[in-house]
């Protein structure tokens, strides 16, 4: 078994961008600033580093770099960094001004375990404004197939390269120098297309106002475009000043997500580090068939590319994965990103239902409301769809429905926020007819006995749901449903008429750890009164219960999450199997390291307290099995699923959208793929 704690035991990689002190036109200093840094990265068991544009000569030298005594210098430089490399992890990637076929070229040096291994030169060169690399470098444009001897060895020179580990960590990158990031078509976007992962950019790039910003859009909106890691190294201290300045920027991009960031305009050396999901990034490109279909295009009229074959093998020891994981996928740790995610959310569920109302041309919203979370954002929904077509909350239909469990905290907090809406308030006593119904089925309760098993629950559950919609044939509306995607994936939710049908259901791609929030956003947006947001919050404080069971004086109410598990680490399962389809291996490994330490977060906007609190590697093992045997199990509800609107790029289970999948498949893979890779402790 491979470590399992280990990030290279689970298609990341970590990478380097980074900024050494320069010295101008003083290669022995570039010699030792870089080594300097490949031993730092070393004993991080970095796997590649990038070094700015010309690091080696040092890039503000103007017409030195067309002497032979630096050029030499230079040559020697990189045997140098070569020789060095031996007993080193990293593969280095240099920037050097060269000779071949009598010119001289801008490039990159590729470089791992004492090997040279391929040089690609500039593409474009650019010669304008403060630019003048045109007097020096010739364009790289149509060198392939070509060879470049350094130090008297022979290495693959030309824009045609892409580097392949073959090692027990397999990637691919490709190196491009600053301005050919510039230009509309950049070298990156077909060595992407061509099967590179990692996309390097080697740039000297000098600062002006406001150009660093220019510089991170280019980079994200790459790496997004190509579904690659992209990661940028601009030249820092050191540079000559004479004309310009240089702020040393490095950064490292994954389908436009920035990872990390060095500090501007360092004094000394600096680098920033990343954990690159590969994983993530090859079923990215797998699902995306537009994807599939540009490389068929784009490649087809390409010149092919040399692959240099190396061979990168995971370190022995444990490297810990040093990567931030957000704990709640479906909701964000950034505060002001939250607020616009369910700024958002709400008005995809309110503009849904609207709409729905509008072309049926019903103007009621039948609705249960149990004074629990789910129905509490249906409601709230339902009231703002209303307004929006231009009629009173008197148009939502409420009921609440008091079963054998029934609390009176939750049917009193159900009556105070229908009072607190304005909505058309009524109860419905299911307890006789759920009796009728259990002694017609011969049921032991009928007879007295305490037996309450799926029989008793569900003969509850159908009931509301039936009356619910037989009040909507009489009053000409259409059901709201009010189960969550969280639900939907766990399968708890009572199949047919039960809260798994109604006529829309605005929740449908709503995670139970985000209609938390929206809920809370709600409550403090000013849309609703003080009253109305203390219901709010009450209904928030509430534990989250079926109330289906009845539970003796003094006993704690029946709790869904001790049942199918914590809704925290089930959404984070749910979110990583099907938005990404990862093996249940890796889900724990992200789980475990996103959970592990939970008490010293960083945690989005009042958290739950319940929520605040770490999980064992045992407990994450736990409550994934069962997840995936519930999430397998449970395929057929959602293959008759009700309309509803998706929500999030984190997907949702809709037989007609996100999610498509048989009602009996098995889980014996994964279950197996997660005994197998998974330890206990």
């Amino acid at each position: 078994m491979k470590p399992f704690h280990s990030l290279y035991s689970h298609d990341f990689l970590r990478i380097a961008a980074c900024v050494p002190r320069a010295s101008v036109a003083d290669p022995e200093f570039a010699v030792r600033e870089t080594l300097a840094l490949a031993a730092e990265g070393d004993a991080a068991r970095t796997a590649v580093m990038l070094f700015p544009e010309l690091g080696i000569s040092s890039y503000s030298i103007d017409d030195l770099v067309l002497q032979d005594a630096m050029l030499d210098a230079v040559e020697h430089a990189l045997v140098r960094i070569a020789e060095a490399s031996r007993d080193l992890f990293p593969v280095l990637v240099v920037g050097a001004p060269l000779r071949a076929r009598s010119r001289l070229y801008n490039t990159a040096v590729a470089i791992h375990r004492g090997r040279i291994l391929g040089v690609v030169p500039k593409a474009y060169p650019p010669n304008y404004r403060e630019f003048y690399e045109r007097r020096h470098f010739t364009p790289g444009t149509g060198v392939v197939g070509d060879e470049i001897t350094i130090g008297g060895v022979a290495a693959p020179f030309g824009m045609d390269l892409l580097f392949r580990s073959e090692g027990t960590v397999p990637f691919t990158f490709h190196m491009e120098i600053c301005e050919d990031i510039w230009v509309p078509l950049p070298p990156s976007t077909r060595a992407a297309l061509a099967g590179a992962e990692v996309l390097l950019n080697l740039s000297a790039s000098n600062i002006t106002i406001g150009k660093a910003e220019a510089r991170k859009l280019l980079c994200a909106s790459q790496s997004a475009r190509t579904v690659a890691a992209y990661a940028y190294s601009a030249a820092g201290p050191g540079e000559s000043t004479t004309d310009l300045a240089w702020d040393g920027q490095a950064a490292i991009f994954e389908n436009g997500a920035l990872l990390a960031e060095s500090q501007r305009f360092p004094r000394g050396a600096t680098l920033a580090t990343a954990d690159i999901d590969l994983g993530r990034l090859r079923q990215e490109r797998m699902r995306l068939n537009t994807y599939g279909d540009c490389v068929r295009d784009e490649l087809d009229r390409a010149a092919p590319y040399r692959s240099v074959i190396f061979n990168l093998d995971a370190p022995d020891e444990v490297v810990p994965l040093e990567r931030i994981v957000e704990r709640f996928p479906y909701v964000p740790a950034d505060p002001a990103r939250l607020a616009e995610d369910c700024y958002e959310a709400y008005n995809i569920q309110v503009q849904g239902l609207a709409k729905r109302l509008e072309s049926t041309g019903l103007d009621k919203a039948v609705i249960g409301v149990s004074g629990g979370l789910d129905s509490t954002q249906a409601v709230i929904v339902a009231v703002r769809a209303m307004e929006r077509l231009g009629y009173d909350a008197s148009h939502v239909l409420a009921y609440t429905m008091p079963g054998f469990a029934t609390s009176e905290g939750t049917k009193s907090n159900a009556w105070a926020l229908m009072r607190a809406l304005g909505v058309t308030a009524e109860e419905i006593d299911i307890r006789p007819a759920a009796r009728q119904m259990l002694a017609d089925l011969g049921h032991p309760f009928a007879a007295g006995e305490p037996v309450y098993d799926v029989t008793f629950e569900n003969v509850q559950a159908g009931l509301r749901t039936d009356y619910l919609f037989r009040l909507a044939n009489r009053h000409r509306g259409l059901v709201v449903g009010t189960g969550d995607l969280s639900e939907l994936g766990l399968g708890w939710c009572t199949f047919g008429v039960g809260d798994h049908m109604s006529h829309y259901n605005v929740n449908a791609s709503v995670s139970k750890t985000l209609i938390q929030h929206l809920i809370r956003f709600v409550a403090a947006s000013g849309d609703v009164d003080a009253a109305t947001a203390e219901v709010l919050y009450a209904i928030l404080a509430t534990e989250i219960s079926p109330e289906l069971v009845p539970s003796d004086a003094g006993q704690t109410i029946q709790s869904t999450q001790q049942i199918v598990g914590p809704y925290a680490l089930q959404d984070f399962n749910l979110y990583y199997l099907t938005r990404y389809g990862f093996r249940p291996s890796k889900i724990a490994f992200l789980s475990h390291h996103a959970w592990r330490d939970a008490e010293s977060g960083v945690w989005p906007v009042d958290l739950p307290e319940g929520d605040q609190r770490a999980y064992s590697l045992a407990e994450i093992r736990h409550w994934l099995k069962l997840f995936l045997k519930r999430f397998f199990a449970n395929q057929f509800k959602r293959s008759t699923l009700p309309n509803g609107p998706k929500m999030s790029s984190g997907g949702s289970l809709s037989p007609r959208g996100d999610w498509r999948a048989p009602s009996d498949a098995v889980a014996d893979v994964w279950l197996k793929e997660l005994e197998e890779n998974v330890p206990e402790a």
